[in-house]
């Protein structure tokens, strides 16, 4: 049975359910879980055995990789439940696991070398907050998706009716431009360092299609014709921490 809170931003207590692992089942679901964390340790290779708070993180997608390539990893949810999926790891002692309100995280300034957040900011109502807590536990570097306003998940509210009878398990999301999470990121004292724009094609029409090798080649050809940095997305974005 899912665990309720009182906190007022739980989002991750769905995403950490087996009901939404569901969707990343299989070889598409392996192949955009593979492409994240590729991108995620390339923007992490920086920090060698760097201490790392998973922000919602108990939907399991990074924990395995950050652990095996000798990173600290503490994971964050809203609820006892959403230890489920990693509850193996935290078993074996190879990770730490934490409730607590992503509003008001239960740890000091900088007690953390990177912070990410996959899966979450858009499903957040209170997002300036939230952007906010993160920064002020990262001491270098913050690593966190989202949806692009610049691709067709721009639309995807006007679709929702169709994507959630094609997926069956879907939920209403909101878009981000960049420009306005790096002007919010800046008054936290971050700057934009890295971006990585993961797919071209709509990630549905990717389950539809049921193949890594057509899949694979289609965002090949999309990323080196610059369709996927122009119109990309679920984007991923990393902000610094600016020196002085």
């Amino acid at each position: 049975m899912m665990q309720t809170t009182n906190f007022p931003e739980i989002a991750d207590i769905e995403t950490s359910s087996e009901d939404y692992a569901r969707r990343f089942a299989g070889h598409i679901g392996a192949w955009f879980l593979e492409v994240q964390a590729e991108a995620t340790l390339a923007m992490l290779k920086p920090y060698p055995r760097a201490t790392i708070l998973d922000v919602g993180g108990g939907h399991g997608q990074l924990t395995p990789s950050l652990i095996s390539n000798g990173y600290n990893v503490t994971v964050l949810g809203s609820a006892v439940s959403c230890q489920k999926r990693i509850e193996d790891l935290v078993a074996r002692n190879l990770c730490t696991f934490k409730v607590g309100n992503i509003l008001n995280l239960p740890y000091p300034d900088k007690a953390f070398d990177v912070v990410i957040s996959y899966r979450l900011l858009p499903h957040v109502q209170q997002w300036k907050p939230y952007l906010s807590e993160l920064a002020r536990l990262a001491r270098l570097a913050i690593i966190l998706d989202y949806p692009e306003i610049q691709s067709i998940n721009y639309i995807a509210p006007y679709l929702f009716k169709y994507k959630k009878q094609l997926e069956g398990n879907t939920r209403p999301f909101t878009c981000f431009k960049k420009a306005d999470l790096l002007q919010e990121f800046q008054a936290l004292g971050f700057v934009e360092e890295q971006i990585y724009p993961e797919f071209f094609v709509p990630m549905v029409i990717h389950r539809k299609l049921k193949s890594v090798n057509i899949s694979s080649a289609l965002e090949n050809v999309s990323r080196s014709l610059g369709l996927t940095y122009r119109f990309g997305s679920p984007v991923i974005l990393k902000v610094i921490r600016q020196k002085g």
